[in-house]
């Protein structure tokens, strides 16, 4: 029978967070970018927007991965 405390820490599970880091970030930041050229198109105005919203994207991608990182961790205390 398997140990609980070798499959936590799974090389594999550590490999799946990573992933899951990296798309989460780029996500959000895209859609960061895509919701910026839209604002770009109802307020007009220069690039800022879209800069703004590849900002915004960027810290939500930050938060949401501070959140998927406390649940590993909560996991691998479980």
């Amino acid at each position: 029978m398997k140990n609980s405390d070798s499959s936590n820490q799974s090389p594999w599970r550590a490999a799946g967070l990573l992933g899951a880091i990296g798309l989460d970030v780029a996500a959000c930041t895209v859609l960061g970018y895509f919701g910026g050229r839209y604002a770009e198109s109802i307020f007009g105005g220069g690039k800022g927007w879209v800069i703004g919203g590849v900002l915004f994207g960027f810290f939500v991608g930050i938060a949401t991965v501070v959140l998927i990182i406390r649940k590993f961790m909560e996991d691998d205390h479980d």
